[in-house]
């Protein structure tokens, strides 16, 4: 029986010699991976043991805690959270890592990102780690089961099968791709579905790219994303895997739901505009609005090509007097390598305030807008009140749109900077 790679990793930790989409099978996930936050983790740790008496988890090893929000901790109640999740790691055997990074990436540095392996989280972003092969998805608070029982229930999920053809342009960043694939296919378009990502645009992308693609999911309706590993999934993954594992790859004839093909090769950088993720526009349509603030991080886009697009644009140049550009690199280790490059002293020199990895900018928990303000922004969401103010506009793009606009204060295009970089560089 042909089978799709979803299929063939939920057989195998199910204990099965086949499943297909619809059945109901009972998992045991390599991997559960969370971060602590208030009423997800505080409240696993304690109704396992109040409600089901499970006083330690089984094979704490399949365990990983994140400490990614709320750091530093700006309240006493918000370091009682670290500290109950620290406390529990070490009652557990359970690894904690802490001011390393946002999770859903530095658990991808770490080797959860095993190709072939099953992950579960409670937030749905952790389907980036489907960029390395890796089965991963959110299941809100359904994780709870796995903190009592080595399996949990779950439906094995169909899969909706996308091809990426044509050629990226100059300018047009992994975060463009994606949000145009929503605008094609539409916000509920996969729902309950597993995305298997192929095509000659994604074998020319990098891993970073691919796991902006991944890592947004769910704005597709879908469960999860999945690529299948090639040389640069298994060269990246090699030292790193936790497990050993055989990569996963669909059988030739597997049966996918359907099979759609976008070409971008005429795709131009967008921008999605509020108040919903599912708003894709071309940036030529918004080209000029004035904005105030601009982030470049978050789970999404806070990664090497982003600060290195970033950083092309901004380099020798100022920031608009009172525009607030905000980085924050996706982990310490991205930050570390960035700064090796030179990168943060171009993108302070230019004016950004540089901040170390977390995800609290992403929620608006810190660089908080007022009323009328509107930001660029690479982060997950541009819902009503997600930096701030209910009474502000968040418009999502690329890491490129959002250095050129901070240059101009408005929305802009960032080719002619790039194209301007590019020459200097050839001329260097």
């Amino acid at each position: 029986m042909p089978l799709t790679m979803t299929e063939k990793i939920l057989a195998r930790v199910a204990g099965l010699p086949t499943v297909k989409a619809g059945d109901e099978i009972l998992a045991r996930p390599d991997f559960v991976i969370a971060y602590d936050f208030p009423g997800y983790t505080d409240v696993f740790f304690k109704e396992a043991r109040e409600e089901f008496g499970v006083e330690k988890v089984t094979s704490p090893e399949r365990f990983v805690l994140f400490i990614d929000h709320m750091v530093p901790a700006a309240a006493p109640k918000e370091e009682e959270l670290h500290r109950v999740t620290r406390a529990w790691g070490a009652e557990q055997g359970v690894p904690v890592h802490e001011r390393e990074g946002i999770g859903h990436q530095v658990s991808a540095e770490l080797g959860y990102a095993t190709p072939g392996a099953f992950a579960v989280h409670f937030d749905g972003h952790v389907s980036q780690l489907g960029a390395f092969g890796t089965l991963a998805f959110g299941a809100r608070k359904s994780v709870l089961e796995t903190f009592v029982s080595e399996k949990m229930a779950l439906t094995v999920p169909a899969t909706v099968k996308v091809e990426l053809t044509g050629t990226l342009q100059p300018g047009v960043m992994a975060r463009d791709v994606f949000h145009h694939m929503v605008r094609v296919m539409g916000p509920s378009s996969c729902r309950f579905k597993v995305v298997e990502l192929s095509g000659p645009v994604i074998e020319a992308m990098s891993i970073e790219g691919r796991q902006t693609i991944c890592g947004q999911a769910m704005f597709l309706g879908a469960t999860t994303m999945l690529i299948a590993p090639d040389a640069k999934t298994l060269a990246y993954t090699r030292e790193r895997a936790k497990i050993a594992l055989d990569p996963v790859y669909p059988d030739a004839d597997a049966v996918y739901e359907r099979v759609v093909q976008i070409d971008i090769s005429a795709l131009e950088p967008i921008v999605v505009a509020p108040p919903s993720p599912a708003n894709t526009r071309d940036l030529a349509e918004y080209a000029g609005l004035e904005v105030h603030t601009g982030y470049l991080g978050s789970c999404a886009s806070g990664r090497l090509e982003d600060l290195r697009a970033a950083a092309d644009v901004l380099r020798g140049k100022r920031i608009k007097p009172g525009f607030q550009l905000h980085v924050v690199p996706t982990s310490q280790a991205i930050m570390s390598q960035a700064a090796r490059e030179g990168l943060i002293a171009t993108l302070v020199d230019a004016g950004a305030f540089i901040s170390s990895s977390s995800c609290d900018y992403c929620y608006g928990r810190i660089a908080t807008m007022a009323d009328g303000q509107r930001a660029v922004s690479t982060g997950t969401l541009n819902t009503p009140g997600r930096m701030g103010s209910a009474d502000t506009e968040i418009f999502l793009c690329n890491a490129a749109v959002v250095a050129a606009s901070a240059l101009e204060g408005r929305i802009a295009d960032p080719r002619p900077y790039l194209a301007a970089a590019a020459a200097e560089g050839s001329a260097a």
